[in-house]
């Protein structure tokens, strides 16, 4: 068996066509195709169902199609690793993320990399986390910022979460306020018409979830867009809908937080467990890190936004993983003279996030519980905290169907 005999194999199980695939792979047709048969004749099987315009795996082919997948990307890998060059003046580092990344804190990470290096190339792959998750998986992406947790457990697939991000509801400047005198509920979404994103979003299911635990389905206004379409959607005034809170920002439109504790995300950072990251991939890593490091202890997080511990301690030799100890930060859950940490009150210092007399949260949005991940439960709560859903005196007492 031999390398280029998969890679025919994979480009006619892709293309589903013999002609096709030769051309991908700039090689004559009879050729590939007497390379696919010899290939099948080593493994005593056939790999696909030949019919005139229409070729298809057998069970065979659809048991190799992975495994040749992930053999021909090792081998790239090492092929890769074996000519970069030790001052990374070559080479590529493929990375996915969500939209709203994208337009987020992702720019000034990549900002901070390319001054670094900029002989790497980066590409970007802009897609929701099941998506992403799946190319991480296939080998066609190094890392991936996602939303945590995973929809489903990869043991192919090590995640890191890195910071927490408040959601909040847009609407038009030309639209009345929502609510007035008083926070804002998700029940209060109950007959307002939503513009939402389309089938398999991260966000499109956390705002169904949400309001289903309000005891309601969503009415949507449109549905169907991705982000730069739905914020569109809503500058129209069509609808409202619930976005991050570090897109939010960004906008020309009247944003309105949720009572807290809020309806919230976690972003996290994956990557393969079984496949050893490039050099190129280890800095772009780096960089990240050091990004939100020093953006949490200058107080400098997209608003809305916290930093969260990394238990894995996952971070590059050398850097600190987001939440380790800096100088004069207190970590967090563990007090210091005169700073504040996250949750935990210091003398004369109070908690970033706790109420304030008269004071409403900054950046904090939803009334919805935190994942249980951040703290014990206990009956009748979720996560150590009574999940409300609507004004005072309707909390349900019962936890959402999933975190995220």
């Amino acid at each position: 068996m031999q390398l280029h005999q998969l890679a025919y194999f994979v480009a006619v199980a892709e293309t589903r066509h013999f002609t096709r695939a030769a051309q991908r792979m700039h090689v004559a047709q009879p050729s590939l195709s007497q390379q696919v048969r010899s290939l099948e004749q080593e493994l005593g099987a056939p790999l696909f169902n030949r019919a005139r315009g229409n070729i298809s795996l057998t069970a065979a082919g659809e048991t190799l199609l992975p495994l040749a997948r992930r053999i021909l990307t090792d081998t790239e890998t090492a092929r890769q690793r074996v000519h970069e060059l030790l001052d990374l003046r070559h080479g590529t580092v493929r990375l996915g993320a969500t939209p709203s990344l994208c337009t987020g804190f992702l720019p000034d990470v990549l900002r901070l990399f390319h001054q670094r290096y900029p002989g790497i190339r980066l590409l970007v792959e802009e897609g929701g986390s099941r998506d992403l998750v799946h190319d991480l998986a296939g080998g066609d992406l190094d890392l991936a910022l996602i939303i945590l947790p995973l929809q489903s457990s990869d043991p192919a697939l090590v995640t890191s979460p890195l910071i927490r991000e408040s959601l909040v509801l847009v609407t038009s400047r030309d639209e009345p306020p929502v609510v007035t005198g008083r926070p804002l509920y998700v029940s209060d979404l109950r007959d307002r018409p939503l513009v939402m994103f389309r089938r398999g979003y991260d966000l499109r299911e956390a705002t169904v979830s949400a309001c289903r635990e309000a005891g309601f389905e969503p009415i949507f206004a449109i549905e169907g867009g991705e982000m730069d379409a739905v914020l569109g959607f809503v500058a129209a005034g069509l609808g409202s809908a619930v976005i991050p809170s570090m897109v939010a920002r960004r906008l020309g439109m009247r944003v309105t937080p949720f009572s807290p504790p809020g309806l919230q995300r976690t972003i996290g950072l994956a990557r393969r467990r079984d496949v050893e990251p490039t050099r190129a991939a280890v800095e772009l890593q780096r960089a990240l890190w050091e990004y939100l490091r020093d953006a949490a202890t200058t107080n400098n997080l997209p608003d809305g936004t916290r930093l969260l511990r990394d238990p894995e301690s996952d971070a590059p030799p050398g850097v600190a993983s987001p939440g380790d100890p800096q100088p004069g930060v207190a970590s967090p859950g563990v007090a210091s003279p005169g700073v504040a940490s996250p949750g935990v009150a210091s003398p004369g210092v109070a908690p970033p996030g706790d109420p304030q007399p008269g004071v409403a949260p900054p950046g904090v949005a939803g009334d919805l519980v935190v994942p249980a991940a951040d703290c014990p439960s206990s009956a009748g709560q979720f996560g150590g905290v009574p999940v409300t859903t609507g004004p005072p005196g309707t909390h349900s007492g019962r936890p959402p169907a999933r975190p995220w």
